[in-house]
């Protein structure tokens, strides 16, 4: 599918999905995401420092607060297209109807509520669709409570699978930890795929500097407009979870335990960093732009400047056969044996004589 079919059915879609829920009462579980062909399933990793166990698909009534051991719990959730089921998730947890609305509202922007039993989250995931050449992003919901933390995410795939490796081996920090601690490590591992996705930004800009460079074509235009809306996407993203993660390190929630914030503080610098880098190349993408236009500005006068030289030359050129034109019944010069061969060298002198002071200007 071509790149401009996917961004016109995107905002087709999107107008779309929006219009569903206009008008319906607050607490109102209705899916706003793209449309999924799979069942809503959940794994579980219980784990000690010295203890783990893993099971891949488990039964989503099994997902539960309040289990009264050392142990932590991670229940993750991929899909929140059946609101029905994410209902009856909420019901056993007992989440307010709000933040349910919210896990199936999947536009919903980046943030934090801090409930009385729990700590409830919103982020975005981003990756990079090699097929199309374009920024994806995926919400994340997170709920934390004591030793469980649940997350929710839209589609299958994400950017945990260091995590899950992290996990198995035993006498980390993270086996040491709590689920607070696990919390921030997806964090972490969320805004670490931020510069991914950027490096591979940066590349397509550099790439295209060096086209822009070497010749401008009109592509290279439609390139960097659709590289200016992929950074604007990623700073609406991005923002919003630096305020987030702001909000997290300032928190007294009892929630956070230990020294979660200063590992907290680490990702808020690196979201800190990552904005830096978008306003860096939408600084540099605007400087393409202008080399694109000065470059098509610099063909135009080359072209202007060529026709223009062809002109000038002709002129007296013009002005020497009109002359002889006029069909005067008395002009010497036509009975002359000479003087057809004379007219033709002094325009070849002329002509000759225009191009070597146009050089010499350094006129073309």
């Amino acid at each position: 599918m071509a790149r401009k079919t996917v961004i016109a059915q995107t905002r087709e879609h999107r107008r779309t999905r929006f219009g569903r829920k206009a008008g319906l009462a607050p607490g109102t579980l209705t899916y706003l995401g793209e449309k999924r062909d799979f069942a809503i399933k959940a794994e579980l990793f219980r784990y000690t420092n010295e203890t783990i166990a893993h099971k891949a698909a488990i039964d989503l009534h099994e997902i539960t607060f309040g289990q009264a051991s050392d142990e932590v719990y991670w229940y993750h959730v991929t899909g929140v297209h059946q609101p029905d089921k994410i209902a009856m998730i909420g019901q056993q947890l007992g989440l307010h109807v709000l933040a349910l609305e919210d896990i199936v509202h999947t536009e919903q922007r980046p943030k934090v509520d801090d409930y009385d039993t729990y700590l409830y989250l919103v982020v975005k995931m981003i990756d990079f669709d090699q097929t199309n050449q374009c920024v994806t992003t995926e919400q994340l919901s997170i709920v934390l409570c004591g030793n469980t933390l649940v997350s929710f995410i839209e589609d299958k795939g994400d950017v945990f699978e260091a995590l899950r490796e992290r996990l198995k081996k035993g006498n980390m920090k993270l086996r040491k930890s709590g689920a607070d601690y696990l919390m921030y490590s997806m964090l972490d591992m969320i805004v670490d795929n931020y510069f991914v996705v950027l490096e591979k930004i940066g590349d397509q800009l550099q790439e295209l500097e060096f086209q822009l460079l070497d010749e401008a074509v009109k592509s290279n235009q439609v390139e960097l407009h659709r590289l200016k809306k992929e950074l604007i996407f990623l700073r609406k993203a991005i923002w919003p979870m630096r305020e987030v993660i702001g909000l997290l390190t300032k928190s007294d929630s009892r929630f956070l335990k230990g020294n979660t914030d200063l590992y907290l503080r680490d990702v808020y610098d690196h979201c800190v960093h990552a904005i830096d880098t978008i306003e860096t190349y939408r600084d540099l993408t605007s400087g393409l732009m202008d080399i694109y236009l000065n470059s098509i500005s610099n063909k135009m006068n080359m072209v202007m400047k060529t026709l223009t030289i062809i002109a000038t030359i002709f002129i007296p050129l013009t002005f020497i056969v009109g002359i002889y034109g006029m069909n005067f019944d008395y002009m010497p010069e036509l009975r002359v044996w000479w003087a057809y061969p004379a007219v033709w060298g002094l325009m070849i002198a002329i002509t000759g004589g225009m191009l070597w002071y146009f050089k010499k200007k350094a006129w073309f």
